[in-house]
């Protein structure tokens, strides 16, 4: 049902500098990912920016890669793509649950993150969410990236205080 409905998105947001983005996958899935990332990467493109990609083993390892780039590396965002399709165990709640709350945990930390890491009952589901021409998730979680660099860079440059600004005394 969800593939019928329309939603509202949000412009493509500006830039007035350049900025790079991380794309971290999980080729667990490779053809869901490798539609995921023409998405993500052509939504990077047409907004100027560039792009590197660095694969991992899957869904749970994509905020730890995101945690090490931060670290070590010098991006403006991040954004995560994977697929989890449910199957016989509890296995699918714990990686969903985990790798969801880890990559909200670094955004919290002010880290500029989309995430299309889908989680779904099957493959037929995750296809159609992936597509570049249907759903296309990789493009929505990297525009989601996109708006939170943008917002870093519009608030960065206003910060002047702990949450307030000093009066100003006359002479």
């Amino acid at each position: 049902m969800s593939g019928s409905e329309n939603h509202y998105t949000l412009e493509r947001p500006n830039f007035d500098e350049p900025f790079k983005i991380l794309i971290v996958k999980s080729p667990y899935y490779k053809d869901i990912s490798d539609n995921l990332l023409k998405g993500a990467s052509a939504e990077v493109e047409a907004a100027g920016g560039i792009w590197d990609v660095v694969d991992v083993p899957g869904a749970l390892e994509i905020p730890s890669a995101i945690g090490i780039a931060e670290r070590m590396k010098d991006y403006d965002g991040y954004v995560a793509l994977g697929c989890v399709v449910r199957g016989e165990t509890t296995h699918y709640e714990t990686v969903c649950n985990d790798s969801s709350r880890a990559i909200t945990l670094l955004g919290l930390q002010g880290l500029c993150i989309g995430n299309a890491i889908l989680t779904v009952e099957n493959k037929p589901q995750a296809a159609v969410r992936a597509d570049p021409n249907t759903q296309n998730k990789g493009a929505g979680a990297a525009v989601a990236a996109l708006h939170l660099i943008a917002l870093a860079r519009k608030w960065g440059s206003e910060r002047k205080g702990v949450g307030f600004k000093p009066a100003l005394h006359e002479n």
